[in-house]
């Protein structure tokens, strides 16, 4: 599904990602795990073309994303839920959430059913939904941002540390919620970045890890260590 290549990225003349090489394939659940300033924000930022590559390519189902902008990446099918959730304060939770369909042109009937499945995988939003997005707790924030990433990653879900501060009831039900897509969408894969490994539980079908800008796999840290 998703390939990516020798890819290197710079920030302010600081090489963060160091030929990254990986693939992310259907059907599966995914984490990247490293301290703070890793890299992984700028891994998921670099798929999403939110920040350019120094080298290396990326692609999704074989296609260069370089030709791709990255405003026009979720019409691929990608979803992206960053860290600082980005809510809308004068929207409600529903606007919010119909928002990248409403972007991608969507029309108002297969927006209608995106949202029926993702209130079968989040439950918890359905009484979110009429709320101002500026009414949301951090954690209510998070599951919303989960919500508005799945509306338009139907293939991919990039999600940015979703379990940091949550309490744990929220983190319980989120968890849950990851599940439960494996059954509503077995083809979808979710990518999750995670600084605190033990919070993810066993829900990663594998995890890689991100030491110094290199990603390695999770045995092969712990040799490091």
């Amino acid at each position: 599904m998703l390939k990516i290549q020798k890819v290197s990225v710079q920030i302010a003349g600081i090489r963060v990602l160091r030929d990254i090489a990986t693939e992310f394939t259907a059907g599966s659940l995914l984490a990247v795990v490293g301290r703070n300033g890793a890299g992984k924000t700028t891994l998921l930022r670099a798929i999403m073309g939110l920040i350019p590559l120094q080298h290396g390519r990326i692609e999704f189902d074989g296609v260069d994303l370089a030709s791709v902008p990255g405003h026009q990446r979720s019409s691929l099918g990608i979803g992206y839920a960053p860290e600082d959730r980005v809510m809308f304060p004068t929207f409600s939770v529903e606007d919010n959430l119909r928002f990248p369909c409403d972007v991608l042109g969507l029309p108002k009937g297969q927006i209608d059913e995106r949202l029926e499945q993702v209130l079968l995988a989040v439950p918890q939003l359905k009484v979110m939904l009429p709320r101002s997005g500026s009414a949301l707790s951090g954690g209510q924030g998070k599951i919303a941002a989960l919500g508005r990433a799945l509306m338009a990653g139907r293939r991919l879900v990039l999600l940015d540390e979703p379990f940091q501060g949550l309490a744990p009831i929220l983190a319980g039900e989120y968890a849950e919620s990851l599940r439960k897509l494996r059954d509503i969408n077995p083809k979808l894969c979710v990518v999750v970045t995670e600084s605190n490994r033990s919070l993810l539980r066993d829900l990663p079908d594998a995890t890689l890890t991100l030491e110094r800008g290199e990603l390695m796999a999770a045995n092969d840290a712990n040799a490091a260590h």
